[in-house]
């Protein structure tokens, strides 16, 4: 069995993986019914025992004695860390995995890439070599942090490029938090784009959630809960808008819109947490679904959103799961792949489905959906038997696509806004080892990136079937 080690950088990078990290509890306190430290457990989770010496009860199928998250909290502002630490999952972290400052990074990526990237490199190196090490077969870091900040855009993409220095073969997905365009941080579209060249560079893959798309979809499924019709009821047991049901009860502000991302990290890592008649090797994502290296956004659309949500709505059929992991209200970015190109796409299943409804669910949706001509077979597969909790299946769909195009040209344009008056400039530029080179460097990867997806693009008119193959007389 294969373990994973989840690094949670900035205030929004920690809130989302506290959710994860809480509700990933949940599941497996749902299925292990014994208290025994098995190898779903052992894939994100140490089972330490402070009666030995070195603190580690190694054998897998002995009892729970006490979890410890594999994972390095980062943050240059005590709050949300503390926050952790006082809060019911404190006995998960110990002091080998925490670092964190006192006085923010001000919403600088400079402060954060430059300032305390180098102030802490040896610090965060030793913290990733211990959780490393604490791994017999160590397979994926998974990456939590925002763009708009300075410390999860800045001191995340730092870290992002340690891991590729210190662990190259080990795989690297990020999950980037995109501001929306109202965001209140005027400086985000900077930290965002300086992010980017990093995330293009260092990243084996990307799952890009936008704030808005999240905004809007809770919005939705409060607007149903209170609509007053028969079978939208909040549901306590649900996962993803509520607390309720994990170990944390109270709602904060940030919670609902947190947990759907967490319940995107719980569907990305159950086949790595839970077995399955078609499991996917995490290593999978990277190998099918990015045929150019740049090219690594992966858009992600959950379902049964709505009803995994907190709302009663009647149990959707199983082909209908399928059909709304393509609808855009199911999309963790607003984006429109139906009409872009597909370079590959995955499908992540949990529950009690078949590998048949599995193949004549894809052979369905097909024809709606315009592949790139040499990879009209893309498409990667994976059974989880273990559903998420009070439900009998969902869905993640992964779509390598040309639609996230938009997202980063509308980026690009409110950059420019700020850059073409030199808006802000003397902020990033008074920090040691920044020059005005990284901001035209960072654009010019961004334009390039654009660029190769456009040219993609342009191929989609001339899409056309291959000739069929030469039959041989007999």
């Amino acid at each position: 069995m294969t373990q994973s080690v989840v690094v949670q950088v900035g205030q929004c990078g920690n809130q989302v993986g506290c959710r994860f990290w809480d509700l990933a509890l949940r599941e497996h306190a749902h299925v292990n019914k014994k208290g025994l430290y098995d190898e779903a457990l052992g894939s994100f989770f140490r089972n330490v025992d402070s009666r030995n010496c070195d603190g580690e009860a190694h054998v897998v199928g002995g009892r729970i004695q006490h979890l410890k998250a594999r994972a390095v909290l980062v943050d240059m502002e005590e709050g949300v860390v503390n926050e952790i630490l006082q809060g019911p999952l404190r006995e998960m972290f110990d002091s080998t995995q925490l670092l964190t400052d006192v006085s923010g990074s001000g919403n600088n990526w400079a402060v954060g890439h430059m300032t305390y990237g180098s102030a802490y490199r040896e610090q965060i190196v030793d913290k990733l070599r211990k959780a490393a090490e604490h791994c017999d077969c160590l397979q994926c870091f998974f990456l939590i942090h925002s763009m708009g900040g300075g410390t999860g855009s800045g001191l995340g993409t730092k870290v992002l490029s340690l891991l590729e220095e210190e662990f190259p073969e080990v795989c690297r997905i990020v999950t980037s938090i995109y501001p929306s365009a109202e965001d209140d941080v005027v400086t985000s579209p900077y930290n965002s784009i300086l992010a980017m060249r990093e995330l293009t560079e260092h990243a084996d893959c990307v799952l890009p959630v936008e704030n808005q798309s999240l905004v809007d979809i809770v919005k939705k499924i409060k607007h149903m809960s209170h609509s007053g019709k028969p079978g939208t009821v909040i549901r306590r047991e649900s996962a993803i808008i509520s607390g309720q049901g994990g170990l944390i009860g109270a709602e904060k502000p940030f919670d609902a819109m947190n947990n759907i991302v967490a319940n995107l990290l719980l569907n990305i890592t159950s086949s790595a947490r839970f077995e399955g008649s078609l499991n996917m090797d995490l290593n999978e994502i990277a190998m099918n679904l990015v045929p150019f290296p740049r090219l690594h956004y992966l858009v992600p659309s959950l379902t049964p959103l709505y009803t995994l949500a907190d709302v009663s709505v009647p149990s959707r059929r199983l082909d209908q799961m399928f059909s709304d992991a393509f609808s855009k209200e199911h999309q963790l970015i607003r984006a429109d792949p139906k009409h872009s190109l597909y370079l590959a796409c995955a499908l992540m299943v949990r529950g009690n489905v078949q590998v048949s409804d599995l193949r004549r669910n894809i052979e369905r949706l097909k024809p709606s959906l315009p592949f790139v001509s040499w990879n009209q077979e893309g498409w990667k597969t994976g059974l989880c038997s273990v559903p998420p909790v009070g439900h009998s299946h969902s869905l993640l769909a992964l779509a390598n696509n040309t639609c996230v195009k938009p997202t980063f040209m509308e980026l690009r344009e409110r950059f420019t806004k700020l850059y073409r008056k030199k808006a802000h400039l003397h902020h990033y530029l008074h920090v040691e080892g920044m020059e005005q080179s990284h901001f035209s460097e960072a654009l010019s990867s961004l334009s390039s990136l654009i660029e190769e997806y456009q040219q993609l693009d342009a191929t989609k008119g001339r899409l056309m079937p291959d000739a069929p193959r030469l039959r041989i007389a007999r």
